[in-house]
């Protein structure tokens, strides 16, 4: 930011004031509105009266009263600055064309970052075989569990007719914000969040699309968005090995693949299927999840917690060992993740168990498979760069 844009240049809380303003973050970018162009001034009176004005990327924009706090606080806690009245505005046909430049470095449209060599975000995708083994939960507490160790996370609602990740982050009435025709993932805490489901006009729209229409929602979803600077983009598939699978091991060669099952025989066996496609996709099998591997609850006669297993046992080992002779390389199982009302409700009210109920056997599975990933530094051993040899 300019020093020229608080006025007048030379009174003596300028300095402050700017520094100040260098420290609110837009909401939905994450970056500071002074580096994007969004501070159009900021006058300070004789008796330290502050007016600013501050330009959003649209009118509409569902963050404005957020960032009108968020700037009223941090200038308004600078010493000598009696009064703070923002002004919001709107940036201009140009200013937004440039904001779109700037975020995108000017990359060509219909460009999935994520795809690109040198890419060193961490893109997981949470595969299933069948429906109802509880895929989402698995994504949207993993994702809140990595983003709480101040990871930089995304999660891409992939699951196109099944949507369900904006409603277990309670954020299912929210939209993104548009950019020229850039678009803003919507922020869920410390997530940047992408559905289907936001992109409807209403709730109860049924999507029925196949082929080039799905596929094209899938880049403009990857491509269009823009995530930012990511450490981990965490995308909850459909179950099965349909379209969308299919599309985007094509769109994001370097994905890796969480499979996630139960216990019982039947939800291991397709659970292999899924597996199994992911590297007939290129994509690497990273492990495999058990999720509602037991019951934890009280005996009437001992009094004592005994672990019931309600799907039988012996599920994500089935999986693990099946896929690890299949494809040829160690595959692990990664996590059991206990059955808890608390996991359920939380999906419902939109509060992740791993934050509703932090010292719970779920969340503590679920902790544990985040402290996993997240040991795994970023860097671009065993990607594929899209380079071929050449003879000499």
């Amino acid at each position: 930011m300019s020093d020229r844009l608080v006025t007048p240049i030379d009174h003596p809380l300028a300095d402050s004031v700017t520094k100040a303003l260098a420290s609110v973050n837009d909401p939905e970018i994450k970056r500071p509105i002074t580096e994007l162009g969004m501070v159009e001034h900021a006058r300070i009176g004789d008796a330290g009266q502050l007016a600013v004005k501050i330009l959003l990327t649209v009118a509409s924009c569902p963050l404005k009263d957020t960032l009108r706090g968020d700037v009223t606080a941090a200038t308004g806690a600078v010493e000598g600055i009696t009064a703070v009245d923002v002004e919001l505005g709107v940036m201009s046909d140009e200013q937004r064309t440039n904001l779109r430049n700037q975020l995108t470095g000017g990359r060509a449209e219909r460009e999935i970052p994520f795809a690109k060599a040198g890419n060193l975000t961490k893109v997981i995708a949470i595969s299933s075989g069948k429906g109802g083994v509880g895929k989402s939960s698995v994504t949207v507490n993993l994702a809140t569990a990595l983003a709480a160790k101040g990871r930089k996370v995304g999660v891409l609602d992939a699951d196109i007719y099944g949507h369900s990740v904006p409603t277990m982050l309670g954020v299912d009435d929210d939209r993104p914000t548009a950019v020229e025709d850039m678009i803003m993932p919507v922020p869920a805490g410390d997530l940047k969040v992408m559905s289907m489901g936001m992109l409807k006009p209403r709730k109860d729209q049924v999507v029925a699309w196949r082929g080039p229409i799905l596929d094209r929602a899938l880049t403009q979803m990857l491509a269009d968005v823009f995530w930012g600077d990511l450490d981990f983009l965490l995308l909850d598939l459909p179950p099965g090995t349909g379209d969308v699978a299919i599309s985007l091991g094509q769109k994001l060669p370097n994905a890796e693949v969480i499979v996630v099952t139960t216990p019982q025989q039947a939800a291991s066996e397709v659970a292999e299927r899924a597996g199994t496609m992911a590297s007939m996709l290129n994509q690497k099998v990273i492990g495999v999840v058990e999720n509602m591997a037991w019951l934890e609850t009280p005996c009437p006669h001992c009094g004592q917690s005994h672990k019931v297993e309600l799907f039988g046992s012996g599920g994500g080992e089935r999986t693990a060992h099946q896929l690890t002779t299949r494809l040829g390389y160690e595959i692990p199982l990664l996590a059991q993740v206990p059955l808890e009302v608390a996991l359920r409700e939380g999906g419902d009210v939109g509060v992740p168990v791993v934050s509703s109920s932090p010292d719970g056997p779920a969340a503590a599975a679920l902790r544990g498979l985040a402290d996993h990933l997240a040991g795994q530094a970023r860097g671009l051993a065993g990607v594929q760069l899209g380079l071929s040899p050449v003879g000499r």
